[in-house]
């Protein structure tokens, strides 16, 4: 018995370390969304049109990636973050959404991963 906990421990240990990083979740990213200069900073570091923070290049580099595999890096924090997001963008800043809808969704595709979990938290995409 005490083999198979000692087993489940380390699974899940390592099923922790294939998370993304958890540095940036306590960012306050509904003061990014709502502050024209900080979500400028932000979409322009995503659309490699400015320099990036530490945090914007994470978001960069992650972005694909957790798009690809439907955030299954994600803790759930991370997800109902991106969520959160993808809702205010798509209501609030239109023009940004659909440019980096285009950016990093060209197809389409990854959208629809997350269309069912953001409907239930009230959210059209």
């Amino acid at each position: 018995m005490k083999f198979i906990v000692a087993i489940l421990a380390v699974v899940a240990v390592v099923a922790a370390q294939d998370l993304y990083t958890n540095k940036y979740d306590n960012i306050d990213v509904d003061e990014i969304l709502k502050s024209d200069r900080l979500f400028k900073n932000y979409y322009q570091c995503l659309t490699e049109e400015g320099r990036c923070t530490s945090e914007g290049n994470e978001l960069k580099r992650i972005l694909p990636e957790a798009l690809e595999t439907n955030c299954a890096k994600c803790s759930t924090k991370q997800r109902a973050t991106a969520v959160k997001a993808f809702g205010y963008l798509s209501v609030n800043r239109a023009e940004e959404w659909k440019t980096l809808r285009t950016k990093f969704d060209p197809e389409g595709k990854y959208i629809e991963q997350y269309r069912e979990e953001a409907e239930k938290n009230g959210i059209k995409l």
